[in-house]
């Protein structure tokens, strides 16, 4: 029997795509790989008025994640994250990662801790740079295994961060250097946790900007939807600015909003991030925070 988490019977306010057209009032823009270019994102001119305040809500309404406790007249500029549609609410806080320490790795969900400590995991496809955002996140080398060799992950890993919650690092799906019989585990032991877990948060689906969208990454965020299991696009490598005709890091994640439309009634948050240059990640954890908070709240 399924179990459906406390947090995604709350139903988030989550907004569909902006349109390229759209202008809303200004927001800090310094952190985008191309400031002058983000047509995808909130980038209004400033010379952008709006007949009204419920004009400018409704447009929020188009765009922007609002977690509990936001309405959208509410809004200011400063309240939105750089390089991503999330609006910071009340439970944002406590965001600092102290300390980290691996607990265990399983590699069946039923053998995951069982403390009810809330858990924010981590998927992508193999080499999307996921070990490499969670030693970004925390800020030390190696807690989570680097390698060049995709799909270097293969069991369901849990990092204690401040003794409270968990980072859970999944295997990386795709490319996996593991035998036919492994592969075909990850469909069903992966899917169970997002299925059975409780105590999940949220899934932090992390998406290669650089290239153009793939297709078992699609498979997988439409799986994700249609199931209802709760989620924010984490953008990795967005400092990869791309020559000649080659598409940009936000034309990529464009694209991406636009081929899985269908399967989100509304659309999750998003962010741009970088291992390598820092994009993103207090950013991030300040989402992290907000949705764990709330989670411990209810």
């Amino acid at each position: 029997m399924q179990v459906i988490s406390k947090w995604r019977l709350f139903n988030f306010h989550l907004f569909s795509v902006v349109p390229q057209f759209t202008k809303l009032p200004q927001i800090p823009i310094s952190q985008y790989p191309n400031p002058k270019k983000t047509h995808l994102y909130i980038n209004a001119s400033a010379s952008r008025t709006f007949k009204s305040s419920s004009e400018a809500s409704i447009l929020a309404k188009k765009v922007l994640f609002m977690p509990p406790g936001v309405e959208p007249e509410d809004i200011t500029e400063d309240m939105i994250l750089p390089g991503s549609n999330i609006v910071v609410g009340p439970y944002a806080g406590d965001a600092k990662i102290k300390e980290v320490e691996f607990v265990k790795s399983s590699n069946k969900p039923k053998d995951c801790p069982k403390d009810e400590r809330p858990e924010l995991a981590m998927l992508g496809r193999s080499n999307v740079g996921k070990s490499s955002l969670i030693n970004s996140l925390v800020k030390k080398k190696e807690v989570a295994l680097t390698s060049k060799k995709p799909g270097k992950t293969q069991l369901i890993n849990h990092f204690l961060v401040n003794k409270s919650w968990y980072i859970v690092d999944l295997p990386g799906y795709g490319f996996a250097n593991a035998s036919d019989a492994a592969r075909m585990d990850w469909s069903s032991f992966t899917k169970g946790y997002f299925l059975n877990r409780d105590t999940l948060v949220s899934v932090l689906l992390l998406i290669d900007a650089s290239v153009p969208p793939q297709k078992i990454d699609l498979d997988c965020a439409n799986w994700l939807g249609r199931n209802k299991i709760p989620i924010t696009f984490v953008f990795t490598k967005c400092d990869k600015m791309k020559g000649g005709k080659a598409k940009r890091p936000d034309q990529n994640i464009r694209d991406f909003h636009q081929l899985i439309r269908e399967n989100y009634k509304h659309q999750p948050p998003w962010i741009m991030s970088s291992s390598v240059s820092g994009l993103g990640r207090d950013e991030l954890l300040l989402h992290m925070s907000q949705l764990r908070n709330y989670w411990n709240n209810e």
